[in-house]
């Protein structure tokens, strides 16, 4: 190897971090409400309906409005001052979730403070694709699922010691509620972490398609031609973004109001469960994807999503368990292979779809996964809890919602594999050239 590829790999690697730490501030900010929200609900009086269209609603409204714009930027603009600019917002959001004084306040500073929930990763995936060639490109997108899940882990276990920081006489400049310090923090933290996006310059894209237009309706054929695949695989990894939001959302309070525990009690071994899901997964999902790539091309790709699909819907169970100890292992599991079948899924779209439809593509994923499972997730359990008998049936109901679109995601990830049957799918056929062969 000479000195200058590894100049180059060492590059490429604190591009790919720095684009991870992003995605880790984005996650950070919108999950740790959930690790608060008990606090939250008795300082503001909310309901368990009312905790449930802050953290569903609020956070897929600005998803569904904007994916679509942000995915044709993804493809056609700047996509670092995109990342940058989109960073501030769910920053400020962490901000102003410190000062609200009601429900109507807290929605809209969730809004803004879930943007970057799934709005970011479009365009990090993007940015990522095009610093890796395919055969290495599932390893790249591993280190943006290990910093988005990274993020959460850190929103339980940091949020929760700050919690108790704060609440044990010790107040942070400010003199606010313990709960409302601790995103006053998350929210200048964001801000900081943004200047690792401020040395990078926009990559060279590659796999671009000669016949391709920029206009939006022939990219939204391009992706039609897909649909035997892309169908059943917005299916799957829609319905694991829902079982995976309604256990992130709903798992503190079942540990509370079930389990008998505090925040604190419960906060750093939760942080180390979505953490270990998430590098476990991660490591899986991207190795898994490249080795499946490189031996059965498009099909193998996709094999390692089915598995863990299946894998997940005994999983579902975890807040059934007998004990907290059980409780721990079975949401690990669950959460691992959330993981891999995201991860699995973004390098499906990665490696297979044209360039210039990329970002579109992944636009389609974010809306269709933000507006159902973001936004209806959580909402969901809280209806079938009520049907069950009210607050009380929350771990019953969130059970039965794991459960149900555990099994509907691993139907759904089965029939995509079918769908390729050994070759690769049409438009991928149709990627022609990449620019730095012209």
């Amino acid at each position: 190897m000479t000195l200058s590829s590894l100049d180059s790999r060492n590059a490429v690697f604190f591009k790919l971090l720095a684009l991870a730490l992003t995605l880790c501030s984005a996650s950070a900010i919108r999950v740790v409400f959930s690790a608060l929200q008990e606090a939250a609900k008795v300082d503001l009086e909310l309901s368990d309906m009312q905790l449930s269209l802050v953290q569903g609603l609020a956070v897929s409204i600005p998803i569904a409005v904007l994916s679509i714009p942000i995915g044709r930027i993804t493809d056609r603009g700047n996509r670092l001052r995109l990342l940058i600019v989109l960073g501030l917002v769910w920053s400020l959001g962490s901000i102003a979730t410190a000062f609200v004084n009601g429900f109507y306040g807290l929605f809209v500073a969730r809004m803004f403070a879930g943007i970057g929930a799934m709005c970011a990763i479009p365009v990090a995936i993007s940015i990522a694709a095009d610093l890796s060639p395919p055969e290495r490109r599932g390893r790249s997108l591993l280190f943006l699922s290990i910093g988005n899940i990274a993020g959460g882990a850190i929103a339980f276990a940091v949020g929760g010691w700050l919690l108790e920081y704060v609440g044990s006489g010790l107040p942070l400049p400010g003199a606010l509620a313990p709960w409302r310090e601790v995103h006053l923090v998350f929210g200048s933290a964001g801000l900081l972490l943004l200047i690792a996006l401020s040395p990078m310059r926009e990559p060279v894209r590659h796999e671009i398609a000669e016949r391709i237009h920029t206009s939006l309706a022939p990219a939204l054929r391009e992706i039609w031609l897909m649909r035997r695949l892309l169908g059943p695989m917005f299916l799957g990894q829609l319905t694991v973004v829902m079982a995976d939001t309604a256990a992130g959302i709903w798992a503190a309070p079942v540990l509370g109001r079930h389990y008998g525990l505090e925040p604190q009690d419960f906060a750093g071994w939760m942080g180390a469960v979505i953490l270990g899901a998430g590098i476990a997964g991660s490591l899986i999902g991207g190795i898994a994807a490249d080795i499946g790539h490189k031996t059965h091309g498009g099909k193998g790709i996709l094999l390692s999503a089915v598995i863990a699909a299946w894998v997940s819907v005994p999983a579902a169970g975890f807040c059934l368990a007998p004990g907290v100890p059980s409780f721990a292992l079975l949401l690990t599991l669950l959460l691992a292979c959330g993981t891999i079948t995201g991860l699995v899924t973004a390098t499906a779209i990665a490696v297979l779809v044209p360039n210039e439809v990329r970002g579109v593509c992944i636009g389609l994923f974010v809306v269709v996964g933000g507006v159902v499972g973001l936004g209806i997730a959580p909402t969901t359990v809280t209806i079938v809890s009520e049907a069950l008998g009210g607050e009380d049936a929350l771990r019953h109901a969130l059970a039965s919602v794991t459960a149900v679109t555990s099994l509907v995601a691993a139907v759904g990830f089965t029939f995509a594999l079918r769908s390729i049957g050994g070759r690769e799918p049409h438009a991928a056929d149709r990627v022609v050239c990449e620019t730095s062969s012209n």
